[in-house]
């Protein structure tokens, strides 16, 4: 088994930790912080990294690895450096910034989503540099925005990064379970604009606010209707159809009818559902109660991340899983991402055959006091340092 430096890669992520990479530029705060110190820990060791902004103030790090061995495939290693916010402190137990370890566990955000991931991947692929020539390379990516809009796995694509991939690793948070299926994320915003009017005298105005509560019918029966068609999935469950926020004019005011209101809608899908077919299914219907009503509508699709599918037999896969079972001395889990990953861009937008599989449990990412299990970290290092020595020599079983 390659020898990992597991020391090194708990402390790495206690100093990624403590970097509050959140991206709130009012509190003078982003991940270009924590994408310095990645760039710096890359630079220590002889590689030479890249940094690309993917928007001002916002880097991706990306650095190439050569192995040494002659020609092969390219592996790519993929985590981000920013985080969500800690939220309200009074529900922390632990200074969400510290990197704390007690109880077997480093404590902070980001512990688990996903600067353990990001640094178990950085620290797995300089274990397998220093164990010897391998064929092909690895490249090794920190990137931006994961948690917003993920413009930074989408400028890595439009640059031409993910053309000559052949697989990625993308270390999110899954305890051990091996995600080759996501979740697509379909989010929807209808904008409805009626007339004023005093609410004595509703015959004078056009209210948006009707409109919306059929709407919220509709959407409940598009969401049973796709049900019916899509049983759900073994690894991600049903689909979702979920109205999120509902807004109606500028200020809160009873004897006021507004002239607009607003509802976003979050689509969660599985493989086979058409996100088209569903926005032309909004479409309509909202195109149909605003003209019953007499109000004019609009649908603006937010984002559109298609479900991601990988065949287990797909080479990035199959290597993981054979050396998951290598390391841990257990048959491999497989399950699905509940959400989209930069992974899904990657897969759909940058033809790259990906999986997700990191250190930290899945459902603790984005709470007070999140962690990670220290042998977590350890383990996966090991188990991402084995995927990219089977994965590059085509020892995939």
């Amino acid at each position: 088994m390659i020898e990992v430096d597991a020391r090194g890669v708990v402390e790495f992520t206690q100093a990624l930790v403590r970097i509050p990479s959140t991206n709130d530029p009012a509190k003078g705060r982003s991940e270009l912080p924590a994408a310095e110190l990645v760039a710096a820990r890359m630079r220590e060791w002889g590689w030479e990294p890249v940094v690309y902004e993917a928007a001002p103030g916002r880097p991706n790090v990306v650095a190439v690895v050569e192995g040494g061995g002659g020609d092969g495939p390219t592996l790519m290693f993929e985590g981000h450096t920013d985080v969500v916010t800690e939220g309200d402190l009074s529900t922390w137990t632990v200074d969400p910034f510290g990197g704390e370890i007690r109880d077997g566990r480093l404590w902070g955000r980001g512990s688990a989503d996903m600067k353990s991931g990001l640094a178990a991947a950085l620290y797995a692929t300089r274990a397998l540099q220093l164990a010897g020539p391998f064929p092909g390379r690895i490249k090794v990516c920190a990137l931006a925005d994961e948690e917003g809009l993920m413009i930074g796995a989408h400028h890595f694509v439009e640059q031409g990064l993910a053309a000559d991939v052949d697989g990625a690793v993308v270390a999110e948070p899954e305890a051990g379970e091996i995600c080759a299926v996501a979740k697509g994320a379909l989010r929807l915003r209808v904008d409805l604009t009626g007339k004023m009017a005093h609410g004595a005298m509703p015959q004078h105005g056009r209210n948006p606010i009707q409109a919306v509560g059929t709407l919220l019918v509709a959407l409940r029966g598009l969401q049973e209707e796709l049900q019916g068609r899509h049983p759900a999935h073994e690894h991600l469950g049903e689909v979702y159809v979920t109205p999120t926020v509902v807004t109606a004019g500028t200020e809160e005011q009873v004897n006021v009818i507004p002239a607009t209101a607003s509802v976003f809608v979050d689509v969660r899908t599985v493989p086979g559902v058409d996100h088209k077919e569903v926005t032309d299914t909004v479409t309509d219907t909202v195109a149909a109660l605003a003209a019953a009503d007499g109000i004019t509508a609009e649908v603006t699709v937010l984002v559109d991340r298609p479900p991601v599918d990988v065949p287990l037999d797909t080479p990035v896969v199959a290597a993981l899983a054979a050396a998951h079972r290598d390391v841990t001395g257990e048959e491999p889990v497989y399950g699905g991402v509940p959400g989209s990953t930069d992974g899904t861009v990657l897969t759909h937008w940058g033809g790259v055959p990906s999986v997700v599989y990191g250190p930290g449990g899945k459902w603790i990412a984005h709470q007070a006091d999140e962690y990670v299990e220290v042998d977590e970290i350890v383990r996966c290092t090991r188990v991402f340092a084995e995927t990219a020595r089977r994965f590059l020599n085509g020892e995939l079983s």
